[in-house]
Order: C-alpha cells, then sequence, then structure tokens
C-alpha cells in the first residue's frame, strides 16, 4: 500500500479535527438536553406542589393517571400506588451535607414526627401500643435527591469511585427514592414520635413506620430461638426416656412383683405417643410416688431420682446457655430442617473496609467555648438570655459526641476527600453551623455559631 501524499494527510487530519469538534459538540448538546429536562421536572414539580397548597383542582390534570380511570384495587394489582406521607421529619440536621449516611452512627442525633390529622382523625390512636418497641422501622422518601435520574451502577463513598450495581447499596439514587432506617424509639407524646439514632434531614416524607421486632428482623436471633426450643424438646424427650430406663435397669423388683416392663405400664401409657408437650414424670410421677402398693423402699428410691433429675436438668440449660449457636446448628443439622445457614449471612467485604478508618475528632478551644457556650434544650427557656439553644440535642456532652460521632465517620464525598482536601468542611447539626478541616487521620473543629435564622 502506497503511502499518503501531503495533500491527503492534511485532508484526513482536518478531517480528523472536524471529528472531534462534532463529538464535542454533541456531548455539549446532551448536557443541554438532560440540563433543560431536569429544570423542566423542576418546574412541574414546584407548580404541583404550588397548586397543592392554594387547592387548586386543575392538579389532577397535571398528574397521571387520572384516579377516575381505574379502581384502586386494579391500580394496586399492576403495582402502581399513590403514596400519602403519614407525616414529616423534625430532626436536627437540616441539610444533606453532614448528615450520617447510615442510622446509629450518631446516636445523640434525634427527630420527631408528628401523624398528620388529614391521614388518622385521630393520630395518637395508630400509635397505640407502639411504645412496647425499643426500635422501629421508619420508610421515607429521599425528597432532596435533586434531579430524579438514576443509573443502574453506582459509585459509594467507600468503594471510592469505583461503579457497583444500585441495588447492592444503599444509595439514594434509584428508580423508587424510597429510604429505610432503623430509628430508636425514645417516646411517644400524643400524635408524636420521638426518634434517636437516625440519618434523615428536617422535611423527610415519612411513608410508613413498622415495630423493629428481632424475633422476625435479625436471622440470628431467630435462629438461636429456633434452636432453643428444639433442644428444650429433645432434652426433654431424651431424658424422660434415659431416666426411665434408667430407673428400670436400677430397680429390682420381689419376685412377686410384676415384671420391669410391666413395672412402667401406668407411667408409660400417660405419655402421649405424638411427642407433644408433657409434664415430665420423673419431677411429677402420676401414681407411683402416691400409690400405696408400692414398696417404701421404691418410694423412697424414687424421691432420690426425683431430686437427681431435678439437679440434672439444671446442669443441662446452664451448659446449653454457655454453648455455640454454630455448635447447636452442626448438632441438629441432621436430625431436623433448621435455619442454620442464616447464622452464617454474608455482606459486601468494602461495607466493613472504608476507604478512610475511624477519624479521630478535636476541637480548637475557641471552637469548644462556642459550643460550651449553646443551652441544651432541657434548659427552661429565659427571656432575658441571648445565649444560642439547642432544639434536640440535650447536654453539652451529648453535642460533644453527635459532632463527634457524625466527624469520625467521615461524612465527605469521594470528590471531596481526594481534589478538595485544603478545603474546610461546613455542616449544620440542630442550630448549630460548624466549620471544621480534615487532616492525615483526623477532623478538626475550629468554629461552632448559631445558625442564621
Amino acid at each position: 500500500m502506497s503511502p499518503l501524499c501531503q495533500c491527503c494527510g492534511d485532508t484526513v487530519r482536518q478531517l480528523k479535527q472536524q471529528v472531534s469538534v462534532m463529538r464535542r459538540e454533541i456531548k455539549n448538546l446532551r448536557q443541554m438536553l438532560d440540563s433543560a429536562t431536569r429544570a423542566n421536572r423542576k418546574h412541574m414539580l414546584s407548580l404541583q406542589s404550588a397548586l397543592s397548597k392554594i387547592g387548586v383542582s386543575e392538579k389532577k390534570d397535571i398528574q397521571a393517571p387520572s384516579p377516575s380511570s381505574s379502581s384502586p384495587s386494579a391500580t394496586l394489582e399492576q403495582g402502581s400506588i399513590q403514596t400519602v406521607p403519614i407525616g414529616y421529619i423534625t430532626s436536627c440536621f437540616s441539610a444533606k451535607n453532614g448528615t450520617p449516611r447510615q442510622p446509629t452512627v450518631c446516636g445523640p442525633s434525634r427527630a420527631k414526627l408528628r401523624i398528620q390529622h388529614s391521614v388518622f382523625n385521630n393520630p395518637e390512636h395508630a400509635l397505640v401500643g407502639l411504645e412496647q418497641y425499643s426500635h422501629v422501622w421508619v420508610i421515607f422518601l429521599f425528597h432532596k435527591n435533586g434531579h430524579l435520574s438514576y443509573k443502574a451502577k453506582v459509585k459509594p463513598p467507600r468503594l471510592n469511585g469505583q461503579r457497583v450495581g444500585v441495588y447492592s447499596t444503599r444509595s439514594p439514587h434509584r428508580p423508587n427514592a424510597l429510604g429505610l432506617t432503623l430509628a430508636k424509639l425514645d417516646g411517644i407524646v400524643g400524635d408524636t414520635v420521638h426518634l434517636s439514632g437516625i440519618d434523615m434531614i428536617a422535611g423527610t416524607p415519612v411513608l410508613d413506620i413498622k415495630p423493629f421486632i428481632p424475633d422476625y428482623d435479625s436471622p440470628k436471633t431467630r435462629t438461636c430461638m429456633d434452636l432453643a426450643d428444639c433442644d428444650t424438646n429433645k432434652t426433654e424427650t431424651v431424658s424422660v426416656e434415659s431416666n426411665i430406663s434408667n430407673i428400670c435397669n436400677d430397680f429390682d423388683p420381689p419376685s412377686n412383683s410384676r415384671d420391669k416392663t410391666t413395672c412402667f405400664d401406668n407411667w408409660e401409657c400417660q405419655l402421649p405417643q405424638d411427642g407433644s408437650e408433657v409434664e415430665n414424670p420423673l419431677i411429677n410421677p402420676p401414681d407411683l410416688l402416691t400409690n400405696s402398693a408400692v414398696p417404701e423402699d421404691i418410694h423412697s428410691a424414687l424421691q432420690e431420682v426425683k431430686v437427681y433429675v431435678k439437679q440434672l436438668e439444671m446442669q443441662q440449660s446452664h451448659s446449653q446457655a454457655l454453648d455455640s449457636p454454630l455448635s447447636k446448628a452442626l448438632a441438629l443439622s441432621a436430625d431436623r430442617p433448621s435455619f442454620g445457614e442464616e447464622v452464617y449471612s454474608t455482606i459486601a467485604g468494602w461495607i466493613r473496609e472504608p476507604p478512610v478508618g475511624r477519624l479521630e475528632v478535636r476541637f480548637t478551644p475557641h471552637a469548644e467555648r462556642e459550643l460550651a457556650g449553646f443551652l441544651p434544650a432541657t434548659q427552661p427557656e429565659h427571656t432575658e438570655s441571648v445565649r444560642p439553644r439547642f432544639k434536640f440535642l440535650r447536654s453539652h456532652t451529648e453535642a460533644v459526641a453527635a459532632v463527634t460521632g457524625v466527624l469520625s465517620a467521615d461524612p465527605r464525598s469521594v470528590y471531596r476527600r481526594t481534589r478538595c482536601t485544603d478545603r474546610l468542611f461546613f455542616f449544620t447539626l440542630d442550630t448549630a453551623d460548624i466549620t471544621c478541616w480534615f487532616g492525615q487521620d483526623f477532623a478538626e473543629v475550629v468554629q461552632v455559631k448559631p445558625v442564621d435564622i
């Protein structure tokens, strides 16, 4: 193949430059189209919100499909529902920046959820009995996602920019922007639920709350309970059979009495044949200890056996408490189906391998004095006091613990952690605006001031 002449080479270079320019232009057009789409969606949402506030009936024309077009049952069968928030969160976090990514990261973080009267005529009736639980599941909407676009793969902060499927993460950017939080239930006052250990910002719409039940929600707890029930039934059956055989072997009846087998006919006939619940015959023998026909030496021997069985059962229950669930699962796997495999539930390795370890949190002397200047939420208000006041945090110690909990988990995004290491970080906690900076394995709070209202 002959080499290209100089004229042809110039032409090829010009064409390549033009193709490169066209690609950049196409990319810019796509970005402009995406921006216009997001802006249009944002304007539509703001319009719907404005119409809902003034109660204009034309709102029904904006939303699709119309409720009259299909019955509610048909809509549910098709998997299409219209959610109605039962209330909105009032939280110590007012913005996404600095809010924990997961619950329980910041234990002192508190929130309140007031059930709306538009959902129930008597909202407090819907909360009756909930005070018996220590934790609740909160199902909510990620209402601050910005644009509504989502992708099949996302970049969790712990993977430092690597992509993984959205359904293997708890990313808020998903087709249905639903969030799930396990929160501690601090109390219920009327129609208001008080929560702590939360990761939701103020104004979060809540769709539902459900009680947390370890027996059902924790695989390990379910397995331990199942194994305990099985061990109890198995131990009772084995102890009854073995002790009966031991008594028959040790008992040497007189020549004029019945043989060993018929000796306990009346006893064994009272044991259910299907293995159902049974009262231990060695502890409360039905007829042998009260039968006047039983010789006195047999009566005393059975009394000794009764004491021995009680001691044996106490020892067995103590040893069972010390046994690990793993050994119980292995011992029972050949006898009956069990959920022992749930003990070995696994998670993705990157969940427990954060890119940044737990950070040490420091306060400058100036920041400590500023934080100490805030009044706790529990202190009675005084009109003459000009000091700032917390709405949720109940003490200075709790405020320090809350700030430490947020910063020790490194709330920065991957971009901030890799590209903006020399910049200050700002977040809001309760009524305090906090300024800090990050160094090697530590975070330092440099300023704490009241929120500008």
